[in-house]
């Protein structure tokens, strides 16, 4: 978790630091549109088929590879010459969209065989509040880092710290020759002729659409996490204009401001979510991502309302806790699934929010140009709502339609929530039952 810390300053460093570049280079803003267009579509597309390369390789090589991918082509920028620098510029792009999203899925999907099912939730927090940390000190030493050292020295900072990275991956005490990120023994053949067609031919097979198939209400909550990407783009398009609106000479210091207050918010949630999970033995669940996703949203929404600076601190706290209370929740839930749907769900739930956030962005950009911000951020947040209502009814009507079986217990074929490996099913007293199922006792 370290060293993801590291690389994901690597990452947020290079998110300022790359565009910069990309514009002093071509001196254009399409250019920086583009740019970010190529970097979305390759983790969009790298989403789909990270399930597959999840069940051939193991998770440890992927995520090596995915830090070693990146740290490459970083070096490629570094060397290239002048007449090379735009192409290699598009390598980057493309190379660090692919990679974040391979490295992504192969993480979180590998969680429960790293840690235990029982410290899913621990390592989440503990993974969110690395990457918060590193967003803030990213987006923060940016500015300072280019201005000082000069984009090459940037550069080479970034490809370190996905050096490190690589490292600590290289280190971790899995085994490296797991396929599908712990396959369950005697499913594989199962899924096998599954995959054939009757008469003995291949067939292709959607496993990551019968991944969300697996439990009910999960492609909802995919879906969900898309439309929240969508409004994630409208804020984060929205802040640089309605920072200029409050300080026109000097507009990074509500924006960087705002991140560091969510960040303080996020890092507590995550403290708190620790204590529970230690405490109670559960994690937050299904119906904890849902409204952690209408109080996130809604406090998106009212940071550009117009409030005094102490009452929008406030806000953004709230927005950043919600926010960390939701990625907990929802990943913590998709690594329920059996261990040969859990990197194709991660996988398609990052091509879900690659889209969401790309297409939100141009249609974010092209509003923020007719309607004031908090016209454009109450709409795609507010779509975000909408779809989290009908989640929550969606989960409350299946725990209460879930037959209660002996002892009190809710039966299994009926669990509003995912379903676990039949081992962990079998052992209530392990105390890491989703807070999507439900105990009538």
């Amino acid at each position: 978790m370290a060293g993801y810390a590291v690389s994901s300053y690597g990452t947020f460093l290079n998110m300022v630091a790359l565009n910069l570049f990309v514009y002093e280079t071509t001196g254009r803003a399409l250019a920086m549109g583009l740019f970010m267009a190529v970097r979305l579509g390759s983790g969009f597309v790298a989403g789909l088929i990270v399930g597959a390369l999840l069940a051939r390789f193991s998770a440890k090589s992927i995520m090596l590879w995915a830090n070693v991918g990146q740290g490459g082509v970083m070096l490629l920028l570094i060397l290239a010459p002048e007449s090379l620098v735009t192409g290699a510029l598009m390598a980057v792009s493309v190379v660090i969209g692919a990679c974040g999203t391979l490295f992504m899925v192969a993480l979180r999907s590998s969680i429960p065989e790293m840690v235990g099912e029982d410290r899913r939730a621990w390592a989440n927090s503990l993974s969110i509040t690395g990457r918060s940390l590193a967003m803030v000190a990213g987006f923060a030493s940016a500015g300072v880092v280019v201005s000082l050292v000069g984009y090459t020295a940037a550069f080479l900072l970034d490809m370190a710290t996905f050096v490190i990275c690589a490292v600590t991956v290289a280190l971790l005490p899995i085994a490296g020759g797991g396929k599908g990120a712990g396959t369950d023994a005697g499913k594989p053949e199962k899924a096998e002729q599954n995959g054939k067609s009757g008469k003995g031919g291949s067939r292709w097979r959607p496993v990551a659409f019968l991944a969300l198939a697996a439990a009910p209400g999960l492609g909802l909550m995919v879906a969900l996490r898309g439309v929240d990407a969508f409004g994630s783009a409208s804020h984060n398009a929205a802040l640089p204009i309605y920072s200029t609106s409050l300080d026109a000479s000097n507009p990074a210091v509500f924006v960087s401001a705002f991140w560091c207050v969510w960040a303080l918010g996020n890092i507590g949630a995550q403290q708190v979510i620790q204590r529970y999970t230690q405490r109670t033995g559960k994690t937050v669940g299904a119906l904890g991502f849902g409204y952690g996703t209408v109080v996130m949203s809604a406090a998106f929404i009212a940071a550009f309302a117009g409030f005094p600076l102490a009452v929008t601190a406030v806000i953004a706290l709230i927005a950043g806790a919600a926010d960390g209370l939701t990625e907990v929740a929802y990943t913590s839930h998709l690594q329920t699934l059996p261990a040969t749907l859990r990197g194709h769900a991660f996988g398609l739930s990052a091509t879900f929010e690659n889209l969401g956030f790309g297409v939100g962005m141009i249609l974010v950009a092209a509003a923020l140009d007719r309607f004031s911000p908090l016209a454009v951020v109450g709409w795609s947040h507010g779509a975000a709502i909408v779809v989290a209502v009908v989640f929550l009814l969606r989960v409350t009507a299946l725990r209460r339609a879930e037959p209660a079986g002996p002892g009190g217990r809710a039966g299994g074929a009926g669990q509003a929530g995912l379903r676990k490996e039949e081992a962990v099913e079998r052992r209530p007293d392990r105390g890491d039952r989703d807070g999507a199922e439900v105990s009538r006792g």
